[in-house]
């Protein structure tokens, strides 16, 4: 029997075990997860093994880990039935710490401690990627005693024990050692002290390691209870079950709208189980910054609301991925430059997409369900330009075909509604249907039968700016609409001009109207023309460059630019109205009420684009006009 014996740890391991022993880092819990990831670990070797065929000391112990709390004598003792090892394993695996490493490691520490808010650095970031984990229960113990006995061979039961400041003893072990396996008895310190209260032990063990494939007991009771889903076969999991882990995982109280579940194999290995939730997600708001999906390392959570494995467009989702192909508690710098989570991004991609794509065509209901929910975060892939054919024949908009707001069209969908000839998907930016459907941009597409897509939300402008064209379709604003490109398209029955036709000579005095209007306005335009897009409303701004009026406000907001645009208005000399100031013209194209008129026209369109900033000269101006109108209606009228 070999005699205890005492040994230095190499000069980079002492260097290490002090920066760990001192506190560097903020979240001290993982050094649990380590513990149980490597005891998980040695269950499985003991495993492999016996599927092999070979027979483990004492083969009738169960496969489990064990975690026992001391409060009297301020100890954590974790205990697995697993491989177990040798003295000499002991001091191979346990004296030498990053062996192949162990500079690179030094230099990351120091990175990480070094940050530029004076904030410690997250042991979780860095611990485990190179071979460190066990010493990272320094950070809460003031001592450790590690008592092993193999599973094979004839070897006894030793003892490591350290106190972490330099040096380990390596002796056979006494009386206690276990039957087989590993016991690792951890010396508190008294700042560590929550580590002592069972709920604390428990709420860790289920934040990192509750999907282990080993129980794992605390005080005899088990803690992890809930199944690894994402790692059954998806024909023996009921939707209760899947019910039941979302709500589990998320604190959600109502039950997913769907779930994805599946299995790859290339080209990178993963486990996926996703759900889309039945409430709608709030990354526009508090919730911004805490969506993702959770990243796990055979079973060991390494990432919670990882954002490199789904493109923000899919933030939505909620869910786990599994993977082989990632060592445990890698980093998340390397995360982001990682092969193997950008070939896991896209194949979810790919999974989500395709599974959207067979609800739209087999439950459109369903589907317009997710669209209420999840629409407006999902008319983001448009930036997705690997599969933007694909996001764009998935968005969905409400349009001028349906009688209220509620309904939802796709594109293809417009395009099979289409005139002949029409090769342009229209559309018209609003805060809402109502103004969307009261827009004097769209009177000419209404007189004409063409349909105007209605986009209510801030980012479907960029939407359509973005795609440019579906298919062969080009996709416009109503406002950048020319007559040339609606000549073509004959008034409907029962749309033509209310007012009769101008006489040659009033043709030629409504001109001149035209010029007196721009006179009166002055800079205030850019110019005074005859409109053929309206039908309804007396007058509309025009962008000259095609703008869109909230393209140019949202512009005009990133130039912090305030002024209010020139541009070019439209009139209707169909309308009432530009009949009646037609004739005030002509009787005297100096008189008062005209430039009141034609300030109150103008006023008027400024306040449908939303440029108005004088509110109270248009109320003075209105009532002024009210005034006088109604003095002549009771003189006329004889009132």
């Amino acid at each position: 029997m070999a005699d205890a014996s005492t040994h230095e740890f190499r000069a980079e391991v002492r260097k290490v075990l002090n920066i760990l022993t001192n506190s560097l880092y903020t979240n001290r819990e993982i050094f649990l997860r380590e513990l149980i990831s490597n005891a998980s670990d040695a269950l499985d070797k003991l495993r492999f093994t016996q599927n092999k065929g070979e027979q483990p000391r004492n083969p009738d112990l169960p496969l489990e880990i064990s975690i026992s709390i001391d409060k009297d004598n301020k100890t954590l003792t974790i205990r697995d039935t697993g491989i177990g090892m040798s003295r000499e394993e002991m001091a191979e695996n346990l004296g030498t710490i990053a062996r192949s490493g162990s500079e690179q490691f030094l230099n990351e520490l120091a990175r990480e401690g070094a940050g530029a808010d004076g904030e410690k650095a997250d042991a979780s970031q860095i611990i485990g990627r190179f071979g460190v984990g066990f010493y990272s229960v320094f950070m809460v113990a003031s001592r450790v005693e590690v008592t092993s006995r193999p599973a094979y061979g004839d070897a006894p039961a030793a003892t490591w024990t350290s106190d972490g400041l330099g040096t380990y003893a390596l002796s056979d072990a006494g009386d206690n050692a276990p039957e087989r396996g590993t016991v690792i008895v951890a010396h508190l310190k008294d700042d560590a002290a929550e580590y002592l209260e069972k709920y604390r032990i428990e709420s860790v063990i289920k934040k990192h390691s509750g999907f282990v494939p080993f129980p794992v007991l605390v005080d005899g009771d088990k803690v992890n209870t809930q199944p690894a889903l994402w790692r059954e076969p998806k024909f023996s999991v009921t939707r209760e079950q899947y019910a039941e882990f979302y709500k589990a995982m998320t604190y959600d109280y109502k039950e997913p709208q769907d779930q994805l579940h599946f299995s790859v194999d290339a080209p990178v290995q993963f486990n996926a189980l996703l759900f889309i939730p039945d409430t709608e997600s709030d990354i526009y708001g508090m919730g911004r910054d805490h969506w993702g999906l959770d990243l796990y390392a055979r079973r060991v959570l390494i990432n919670h609301e990882n954002k490199d494995l789904i493109p923000e467009y899919m933030a939505f989702l909620k869910g786990v991925v599994d993977t082989e192909d990632l060592p445990l508690n890698i980093s998340r710098e390397t995360l982001q430059e990682n092969v193997v989570i950008r070939k896991i991004q896209q194949t979810i991609v790919k999974q989500v997409l395709g599974h959207l794509e067979k609800t739209a065509k087999g439950d459109p209901e369903a589907y317009a369900r997710f669209w209420k929910r999840h629409g407006r975060i999902f008319k983001l892939g448009y930036n997705d330009f690997v599969n933007r054919d694909r996001v764009a024949a998935l968005l969905r908009f409400n349009s001028s075909e349906h009688a209220d707001g509620e309904a939802l069209t796709s594109l293809e969908d417009y395009m099979a509604r289409g005139k002949e000839g029409q090769k342009t998907i229209w559309y018209v930016v609003a805060p809402n249907r109502e103004a969307a459907r009261m827009n004097p941009h769209t009177e000419v597409f209404r007189r004409k039968g063409l349909e105007v897509l209605y986009l209510v939300e801030p980012v479907d402008e960029f939407v359509m700016e973005g795609l440019g064209k579906y298919k062969d379709w080009e996709l416009k604003s109503v406002e950048s609409a020319t007559d040339e490109q609606l000549r073509d398209f004959a008034d409907t029955p029962g749309e033509a001009p209310k007012e009769a036709p101008l006489s040659e000579d009033d043709a030629s005095a409504f001109d001149r109207l035209l010029g007196r209007m721009q006179e009166i306005l002055g800079d205030k335009v850019k110019e005074v023309r005859l409109s053929h897009r309206l039908a309804d409303s007396p007058a509309c701004l025009v962008s000259p460059d095609g703008v869109s009026s909230s393209m140019e406000k949202f512009m005009r907001v990133m130039q912090k630019d305030e002024s209010i645009p020139v541009k070019v208005l439209e009139v209707n000399r169909e309308h009432g109205l530009m009949r009646a100031m037609l004739r005030i013209y002509k009787a005297d194209p100096q008189d008062s009420v005209l430039a009141e008129m034609t300030q109150g026209v103008f006023d008027a369109a400024l306040l449908l684009d939303g440029y108005l900033k004088d509110p109270q000269a248009l109320a003075a101006r209105t009532n002024t006009l009210l005034a006088q109108a109604g003095a002549w209606y009771a003189e006329v009228k004889k009132l």
